[in-house]
C-alpha cells in the first residue's frame, strides 16, 4: 500500500503561533489557561493538557488566581479583556495578526455603514470563536450570514458591507456577494471585502488535485474544526472514498479494500504528529491486504 501525507496540510501560521506561545509560557512555569479549546483537536488539546496547559470558560477568568489567561489564535472581542482587567488576571495574546488585522477592518467597515445607513455582514458560522471575536468588536451589531438563505433579512435599500470569517470557504463568499449584488438597486452598493486567509483557501485547490491521486482519502480533523469541515467536503467532491477521523483508532480494514494508495491529509488545526500516527496505522491495518 502506497501511503502519502499531504506535506501542505496541518496548522497553519496562527496555530503554530498560539501553540509555541503556550509552550514557552508553560516550559518558563508559568500557570497557563486558554480560553476555549487552543486549538480545535481535542488529541492536540489534550497533549497540551499534559503540559500543564488549563482550558476554562469566560466564567472563570474572574476566579483565576495567579494564572496567566490565553487569547487563542480566533482572537476575542473586546469585553473579554475588560474582564480580565477587571479581575487583574494578566493576558497572553495569541491572536492570530490576521485575525487581529480583520478585527481593525470589522471596526472601520462598521463605522463607514454607519455614515450612510448600511448593514455591516459577516460571512461565518454563528458561535464559532473568531466570529464571536468579530462581531464584538462592534458590539453584536454585525449581520452573521452562514449560507446563502440568510440574506433574506437583509434590508437591500441601503448599502452593505460584506467581510469574511478567515476560514470561510472562498467559493461560498462569492456566492453571497453575487447573490446580494443582484438583490441591489445598484451593484455599486455592495462592498464585498474578501478577508479569507489565503494560507487557508490556497488549501482547497490543492487538496482538490491531492484527493484525486490516491484510491482513498483520510481527512484526519477536530469534530470542532470549522475549516475541517469545509476541507473534508472538497476531499470529498474530488474522490467520493474520502473518510473523516479524529484520531487513529477509528480507522476501519474495510476502507482500503481493493485500494493500492491511501492519502492522508487535514485541517489547519490538525497537527502534523497526528496525520503522522494515522498513517502509521495505516500501514499495521493494511500490511497483510
Amino acid at each position: 500500500m502506497k501511503i502519502t501525507i499531504d506535506e501542505k496540510s496541518g496548522f497553519c501560521f496562527g496555530v503554530v503561533r498560539a501553540i509555541s506561545i503556550a509552550e514557552e509560557a508553560l516550559s518558563a512555569g508559568q500557570s497557563v489557561a486558554s480560553l476555549g479549546d487552543i486549538v480545535h483537536n481535542r488529541i492536540e488539546v489534550q497533549r497540551l493538557e499534559r503540559l500543564g496547559l488549563r482550558t476554562i470558560s469566560h466564567d472563570a477568568i474572574d476566579g483565576l488566581c495567579d494564572t496567566k489567561l490565553l487569547i487563542r489564535a480566533h482572537g476575542e472581542p473586546p469585553t473579554t479583556y475588560r474582564r480580565a482587567e477587571g479581575a487583574a488576571v494578566e493576558v497572553i495574546d495569541a491572536t492570530c495578526p490576521v485575525v487581529a488585522a480583520l478585527q481593525r477592518r470589522v471596526k472601520e467597515a462598521y463605522e463607514a455603514m454607519q455614515r450612510v445607513g448600511g448593514t455591516l455582514c459577516i460571512l461565518g458560522k454563528r458561535g464559532h470563536a473568531e466570529v464571536v471575536g468579530l462581531s464584538g468588536q462592534v458590539d453584536d451589531r454585525a449581520v452573521v450570514i452562514e449560507r446563502i438563505e440568510d440574506i433574506e433579512g437583509l434590508d437591500f435599500s441601503h448599502p452593505i458591507y460584506l467581510l469574511s470569517q478567515t476560514t470561510q470557504s472562498l467559493a461560498l463568499f462569492r456566492e453571497v456577494s453575487e447573490a446580494i449584488r443582484q438583490r441591489l438597486s445598484d451593484g455599486s452598493m455592495l462592498t464585498a471585502d474578501d478577508t479569507i486567509c489565503r494560507r487557508v483557501s490556497s488549501r482547497e485547490q490543492h487538496l482538490r488535485e491531492f484527493a484525486s491521486t490516491s484510491d482513498v482519502i483520510i481527512f484526519v480533523c477536530g469534530r470542532k474544526s470549522s475549516n475541517g469541515r469545509v476541507l473534508a467536503e472538497v476531499c470529498s467532491a474530488a474522490n467520493s472514498r474520502t473518510y473523516i477521523v479524529e484520531e487513529a483508532s477509528e480507522l476501519q480494514r474495510e476502507w482500503f479494500e481493493g485500494a493500492a494508495s491511501v492519502g492522508v491529509c487535514g485541517a489547519t488545526s490538525t497537527p502534523e504528529w497526528l496525520m503522522r500516527e494515522v498513517a502509521d496505522r495505516i500501514e499495521e491495518i493494511t500490511e497483510n491486504e
